[in-house]
């Protein structure tokens, strides 16, 4: 069992009710981000995975979009984040995309990974991965 799911089974239990994973994976953008002078004014491939628990609310979702957390404006949210102007970290991009998901209550749990996929000829990626939960009530 991973980290997250251990994690989303634990917040189940407190939240006293069920929970929902949304999974965002292999979003590829392009960005600026590095901090070498080469990295400075270009854009460089980053690929962004999300693994969010989100917990159920006692509400039905009815086959109503209001009723969830909407993975489009996540999506929408992530890419504003990478057009937002450059960034020196892997780390402190995925610290923003977090922070943007666990705004929203639902969001009990966030896995962020971030990677860059152009930094060395025989690696496939570098990155990051980090692993946030929300203290909101």
């Amino acid at each position: 069992m991973s980290n997250a799911e251990t994690t989303t089974r634990a917040l189940s239990g407190q939240a006293g009710g069920g929970m929902r994973r949304i999974l965002v994976r292999d979003l590829v953008l392009a960005c600026e981000i590095g901090v070498f002078r080469h990295e400075r004014g270009a854009r460089q491939r980053v690929r962004i995975n999300l693994d969010l628990a989100v917990r159920e609310e006692a509400v039905p979702i009815a086959d109503d979009l209001r009723n969830v957390v909407c993975y489009d404006e996540i999506v929408s949210g992530i890419r504003r984040l990478a057009e937002a102007g450059h960034v020196n970290l892997v780390e402190t991009l995925a610290e923003r995309i977090a922070e943007m998901c666990l705004a929203d209550a639902r969001i009990r749990h966030a896995v962020v990974r971030v990677e860059k996929l152009d930094v060395y000829p025989d690696v496939a990626s570098v990155g990051i991965e980090i692993d946030r939960i929300n203290r909101l009530p």
